[in-house]
């Protein structure tokens, strides 16, 4: 039995000594709480329906490798739903939304070992469901981050430093945006940017990680891609789809007008982006896929993301078909540069969140949702614009250089690429002695 046997194990123990240390067994009592049994009710099913998106990506992504890497694949995103959430649990909420510490984290005290989730304690901005039902919802959100991450670098990463990287991107990537942008204090917010459920949080943030991924990692010693299930990829745009009204609906935080709002631009976009995506490939000379459909779809979600509480349901339409554009241009960018992000979660994801976010801060309106205290450009106002622009660079800066500084320290813990043979022989047989 070797060191690196025993240090994963050893981690879960180290769980279980905290957790008999800090039981939590405290109960908070509010007075005159508000607490909505509808809200809560819609929240509890919008949160089950985020973490049903895990699944569904782990089909999206394995159905578009090949087969010897189809289990890997899933897995990668499936074992998110594990490690995650007990980074969560222990630390993880409060690096979140702690009490501030300088507007770009959290105190990893405030809800260590998910302290002060007994009673009808809320939180602030959603002061009709329970803080425990707040922090599991979040944590769908955070389960599907480093998940998206893996499309970039398929077929060639060891499981074990992929299992290092992802824990030390939780911690020093995500965690800050989402304070920054979603806690009150958070300098993002304070700046006024709009993300309604994750655009920056979560898809720059994966999509910039996956290009310094791809490029950190290098190229595929074969770069043949034959998908290995296409009927997986469907069943997996599905389950994304379906799941993403927990998503973006369930970020109005009850069910309300807003969540009304939210759930129609969300079907809208991804409808529009999916016939974009279509279309523009005959525009090409391409015949339409069942694939082009698919990732069409998943880029509407994307893009719509940071808007669906924000903007009208004509707007989302422009947003779709406008981001399924710019996403088909760039995954033809990519192809041509020779960036080997596998399954192009930077086109998608990345820009898909990117051009979302600027379109939130050009169709935003107060009428839409009274947060919106400047409405956006297209209303004449400018004030919002800007403030994306100068959130959009600082972001993406910080996701990019943060990690590539994190593949570094993980290689160097742990090599992060496979051998030749074992690429060769495929990651299903290598990695897991496991196989179709």
């Amino acid at each position: 039995m070797t060191i690196k046997q025993i240090i994963p194990f050893g981690t879960l123990v180290i769980a279980v000594i905290l957790a008999i240390l800090a039981p939590s067994t405290e109960v908070t009592t509010v007075v005159d709480s508000n607490i909505d049994t509808g809200d809560t009710a819609w929240l509890l099913m919008a949160a089950a329906l985020v973490l049903l998106m895990t699944p569904g990506l782990a089909f999206f992504y394995g159905g578009m490798v090949r087969k010897k890497n189809v289990i890997s694949t899933m897995l990668q995103s499936f074992v998110c739903m594990g490690l995650i959430t007990i980074i969560w649990v222990v630390f993880g909420f409060s690096l979140a939304f702690g009490d501030d510490i300088g507007g770009i984290i959290g105190d990893p005290s405030t809800f260590y070992m998910m302290k002060g989730m007994l009673g009808n304690a809320t939180w602030p901005a959603l002061p009709t469901i329970p803080i425990a039902l707040f922090a599991m919802f979040q944590l769908k959100f955070a389960v599907i981050t480093p998940a998206l991450i893996t499309g970039a670098f398929a077929e060639r990463i060891k499981f074990n430093a992929y299992l290092i990287f992802i824990t030390l991107f939780v911690i020093v990537i995500y965690a800050p945006l989402a304070h920054a942008t979603w806690h009150p204090e958070g300098i993002l917010a304070k700046m006024g940017v709009l993300d309604f459920a994750g655009g920056t949080v979560v898809h720059m943030s994966a999509g910039w990680a996956a290009l310094a991924s791809a490029l950190y990692l290098g190229k595929r010693k074969e770069q043949e891609h034959t998908p290995s299930r296409i009927s997986y990829v469907i069943l997996g745009t599905g389950l994304l789809w379906f799941g993403w009204f927990g998503f973006n609906a369930g970020s109005a935080g009850g069910a309300n007008e807003l969540a009304a709002s939210a759930f129609a631009t969300t079907t809208t976009a991804s409808a529009a982006a999916a016939m974009a995506w279509i279309f523009f490939d005959i525009l090409k000379g391409k015949k339409p896929s069942a694939m082009g459909a698919c990732i069409g779809a998943v880029v509407g979600l994307v893009a719509i993301t940071p808007a669906a509480g924000f903007v009208t349901i004509p707007h989302s339409l422009i947003i779709g078909i406008v981001a399924a554009v710019i996403s088909n241009i760039l995954v033809i960018w990519r192809t041509k540069k020779g960036i080997d992000d596998t399954l192009d979660v930077f086109p998608c994801h990345g820009v898909g969140g990117m051009v979302g976010m600027l379109l939130t801060s050009v169709f935003a309106h107060s009428s839409v949702n009274s947060a919106v205290t400047t409405n956006g450009l297209f209303f004449g106002e400018t004030n919002l614009f800007t403030a994306h622009l100068i959130a959009l660079v600082g972001a993406s800066a910080f996701a990019f250089f943060g990690a590539l500084l994190l593949l570094k320290v993980t290689d160097m813990l742990a090599p992060l690429r496979v051998s030749e043979k074992d690429e060769v022989l495929g990651l299903d047989a290598s990695q897991h002695d496991e196989e179709l």
